[in-house]
């Protein structure tokens, strides 16, 4: 490429990363890693009411869970940070003064009444409510004036007009009119730095060459490029994404409590299953069964995002995680079993129940029937036992006394004249106390001896009415 690859992720830390905040995080992190480059993470921390130090761990926590490991940022800062925006306030005031010097930013007085007034007075005279200058021609002595009238001037940037153009990496060739946006502001009238304003600088000073993001920032897009090209900066590639909609259509927010990735790694979602969800919401891969981190980044292609709305889909996710316990290591889920199975039991526990394995809360429920005690059954399966006839639980204690495994244990009970639904069912009842599960074989091989006489003989009491 021409220029080197540099992109960036740069969420507020004003609450938990949801779906829609780490999709656009993997994606820049795809498309850096696909062609050699740099992934940076900026903290967008500007809006001081809402901005929380913990937000930020645990964002910077989330996104570590997921392998999304940064160039550079918060704790690898270089020559380009520091990689916070409140810690960026003398950057922004160098950039302010040299946009007023040039006469291409100016102090405006207008207070947010008289701009709403304004506002309601355009739209209802059919014009778009754009702001109309009124502080733009203000000499010094006009200036002067509404100070001592103790106003507390914003700065506006002057928009001249004329064709913005770009082509959109997802929406393709994009054209707007400089004299539609109007002077926007870029320094509020507290001082603190607007979003368009420090996101803007910050890309152009850390030389961030492509930005994909939300479309929701389309409209932000011509103002952020004519003030990197004010500043002497080259405007990045920019790619807006269609959002990330739940069930009912709207896009995931985190203010409407759409589902956090630290929520869903407090469930046991594994990374590899989100991270495989995601890597298909609104970008084509060529294959869709599972991959790993490596083939996601070789398979990741701009011309393979698409622009219609990208659906989470829950069963999808759960599907993802299905084939991410299959393929993860037998630690992961050991450490899931530990404290829930006995000690030293984890690994052959995993071995046999990890095809029924989904989250950590399976453990939870298969622990017990493979180690502990089962309730008395439901009636429905109570009658399923005691049908079974004692010849048939005097023939299955006989075999495990002679230490039958799985296959031998069949063989008897089939000699002792049952097949089918009625040999299986019942033995899968009486060892389980449920009628589906993992594959039996699997099952007594983890099971002691002694658990599987004590439920074998359990079930050959049931038609003298003793449980």
């Amino acid at each position: 490429m021409s220029v080197p690859v540099i992109t960036r992720f740069a969420p507020s830390p004003t609450g938990a990363l949801h779906l829609g905040n780490v999709r656009t995080a993997l994606f820049n992190w795809l498309y850096a890693r696909r062609h050699g480059g740099r992934f940076v993470l900026r903290i967008e921390d500007t809006d001081r009411a809402r901005s929380d130090p913990a937000h930020e761990q645990s964002l910077v926590a989330a996104l570590r869970w997921l392998g999304l490991e940064w160039d550079a940022g918060p704790g690898r800062d270089d020559l380009a940070g520091p990689y916070r925006q409140s810690e960026r306030g003398a950057v922004y005031a160098a950039a302010y003064a040299r946009l007023e010097a040039g006469g291409q930013a100016y102090p405006c007085y207008c207070s947010s009444l008289e701009l709403e007034f304004a506002r309601k007075a355009a739209l209802q005279a059919g014009r778009p409510p754009r702001y109309s200058g009124p502080c733009a021609a203000l000499d010094g002595a006009g200036r002067a004036a509404r100070l001592a009238e103790g106003r507390s001037p914003s700065l506006r940037f002057r928009v001249t007009p004329g064709p913005i153009e770009y082509t959109d990496l997802v929406r393709g060739p994009q054209r707007f009119e400089g004299g539609d946006l109007g002077d926007f502001v870029i320094r509020r009238a507290d001082g603190s730095a607007a979003f368009l304003f420090s996101n803007a600088v910050d890309d152009g000073l850390m030389q961030v060459s492509h930005v994909l993001r939300g479309e929701d920032h389309v409209a932000n897009t011509p103002r952020q490029m004519l003030l990197i090209q004010a500043l002497g900066g080259t405007p990045p590639a920019y790619g807006h994404l269609p959002l990330l909609v739940g069930a009912a259509g709207a896009p995931l927010s985190k203010r409407d409590g759409a589902a956090s990735l630290a929520s869903l790694a407090e469930a046991g979602y594994l990374p590899g299953a989100v991270l495989n969800l995601l890597a298909r919401l609104g970008h084509r891969y060529g294959e869709d069964g599972w991959l790993e981190p490596a083939a996601l980044v070789a398979g990741f292609d701009l011309g393979a995002l698409g622009r219609a709305p990208a659906h989470f889909d829950e069963a999808q996710l759960r599907h993802w995680q299905k084939e991410a316990v299959q393929h993860a290591p037998a630690s992961v889920l050991e450490a899931w079993a530990t404290g829930r199975v006995p000690p030293g039991r984890e690994a052959d526990f995993v071995a046999a129940l990890r095809a029924n394995l989904l989250l950590p809360a399976d453990v939870a429920e298969w622990a017990p029937v493979v180690y502990g005690e089962l309730p008395c059954p439901v009636p429905e399966l109570a009658a399923l036992l005691a049908a079974a006839g004692t010849p048939f639980w005097d023939a299955a204690l006989a075999a495990v006394a002679a230490g039958a495994d799985y296959a031998n244990l069949v063989a008897a009970l089939k000699a002792a004249g049952k097949s089918g639904a009625a040999l299986f069912k019942p033995l899968r009842a009486a060892l389980t106390g449920r009628l589906d599960g993992p594959e039996l074989a699997r099952l007594m091989a983890v099971m002691s001896r002694s658990l599987l006489t004590a439920r074998l003989e359990a079930a050959r009491r049931l038609p003298a009415g003793s449980l």
